[in-house]
């Protein structure tokens, strides 16, 4: 049988994760929007009027670089790789399931902040869109061939990591500060990746609505079987409170 702790007054706190807010066809409305967000990708990346139109953005933005704005791109377009993105998921669920002593919260933040970031991808591989021509850039600062531009992973790295620490933050201080904080970070990495004349404005905008169908089809898969499979793993019990599955 799992041991489990002592409730606790933090104990709600611990298990904050436990049950997180979802769609009520949490199934079939994210595989719609897949489908919605795979033919808009199919469809730019075939249209070639829609292609210029996207890539005039890149080049005009490629006419204004200016130093300090090209060190905040070059920044994020470290931070927010697919290292980085490993390296800062990895040391948000070690710090809440070691320092904060939250099983519950760490894995279901570590699923949410997953699956919203690797939808984007499988979106990738579904529509290999070729990235934008970095000869028809001004100043192409950090060219990157090949047929992942839709959507942007960088921005749906940034993208959900603003929602699973919003989440996480739900119901507490500082859930205003996370979600404007979040936003704020993602829509700067969208910019910066425009700016960098790596993607087109589509791409980025397609990042956030691929990280929410990630969400939103893991929030409710994680309610459905989260904590049923949590109660099974008798570790966890030992680093904090697993609260029971409900019938």
């Amino acid at each position: 049988m799992t041991r489990t702790e002592p409730a606790t007054d933090s104990t709600p706190d611990r298990t904050r994760m436990a049950t997180l807010p979802q769609l009520r066809h949490w199934i079939v409305l994210p595989l719609v929007f897949a489908a919605l967000i795979v033919a808009a990708g199919l469809t730019l990346g075939s249209v070639p009027a829609l292609t210029a139109a996207d890539l005039s953005v890149d080049a005009e933005l490629s006419h204004g670089h200016s130093p300090p704005l090209t060190a905040i791109a070059l920044f994020f377009n470290v931070v927010f790789s697919p290292v980085g993105g490993v390296l800062m998921i990895a040391a948000l669920c070690l710090f809440l399931l070691f320092a904060r002593r939250s099983p519950v919260n760490a894995v279901a933040t570590g699923l949410v902040a997953s699956a919203a970031w690797v939808s984007s991808e499988l979106f990738k591989l579904v529509v290999a869109r070729h990235r934008p021509d970095s000869a028809a850039l001004f100043d192409p600062l950090t060219p990157e061939p090949g047929t992942d531009s839709f959507p942007s992973g960088h921005t749906a790295l940034a993208a959900a990591l603003a929602i699973a620490v919003f989440l996480l933050a739900r119901g507490t201080r500082w859930q205003w500060p996370a979600l404007v904080g979040g936003a704020l970070v993602a829509v700067a990495v969208a910019l910066s990746r425009i700016y960098l004349g790596v993607h087109y404005p589509t791409d980025v905008a397609a990042s956030f609505l691929s990280a929410l169908t990630g969400a939103s089809f893991i929030t409710g898969l994680w309610n459905t079987y989260g904590l049923a499979v949590l109660s099974r793993i008798p570790l966890l019990a030992r680093l904090g409170p697993v609260p029971a599955a409900s019938a």
